[in-house]
């Protein structure tokens, strides 16, 4: 079967290939029509956690989404990363989709319900995210101990990230949104959903969905 090629930009230089291939492996095994073309911009090895680190990704982001539109014919272009790095630029520049993960899940989470937790790593949720939810957004939290996405990649990491979504559930949150495209790299979702009995959205997964609709037939 023919499958859909998407372009799939993490913001994380990684050189271990499994590891760059983690988003990437998860979207297609949640959506076997399409085959997700992985890339790591360079010169990050912690990824984007803060303004600066964020204007330093965004040109790298773009020259990366211009080559795999242009070279490598994907039908779209997911950026792995909660606060949509890029993705505005990127779009006028190529004429296929350009999927951010922060402004997918945000859309997602608020088909659930419009009452919204969000769990990420910095202190204040993408401000992406923020402008999508609105007053929507009952309240917001990151694990303690975590300022990276490598940070979620420790078992003190994880242990808290229990802790904060109870903590949003407890403040009214009816659905969470993860806020970092760290949590798909360990797979967390669906234990956290466990834990609080209410539904939690990965973006990675939402990014992924959205790549699937906007091409779906285009083979």
């Amino acid at each position: 079967m023919q499958k859909v090629k998407i372009g799939l930009i993490r913001v994380l230089s990684v050189k271990d290939k499994k590891l760059a291939g983690a988003h990437g492996r998860l979207i297609e095994k949640h959506f076997p029509d399409l085959q997700i073309i992985s890339e790591c911009i360079k010169g990050q090895p912690n990824g984007i956690y803060d303004e600066e680190t964020e204007k330093m990704a965004i040109p790298k982001i773009v020259q990366m989404g211009v080559r795999l539109a242009n070279k490598e014919k994907v039908k779209a272009i997911i950026v792995s990363c909660a606060a949509d790095p890029g993705v505005s630029e990127l779009r006028k520049l190529v004429q296929i989709p350009v999927i951010g993960a922060g402004s997918s899940v945000a859309a997602l989470a608020l088909s659930c319900s419009t009452k919204v937790g969000t769990l990420g790593i910095t202190e204040q949720t993408p401000e992406i995210m923020q402008e999508i939810f609105g007053d929507h957004l009952l309240a917001e939290a990151r694990p303690v101990g975590v300022k990276t996405s490598l940070d979620l990649m420790t078992d003190k990491g994880m242990e808290n990230a229990f802790k904060s979504v109870k903590y949003l559930k407890e403040k009214g949150a009816e659905v969470i949104a993860l806020a970092c495209t760290g949590y798909s790299t360990i797979g967390i979702a669906n234990d956290l959903e466990k834990e609080v009995g209410i539904p939690v959205l990965d973006a990675v997964i939402a990014a992924g969905l959205f790549a699937w609709h906007f091409t779906r037939g285009s083979i």
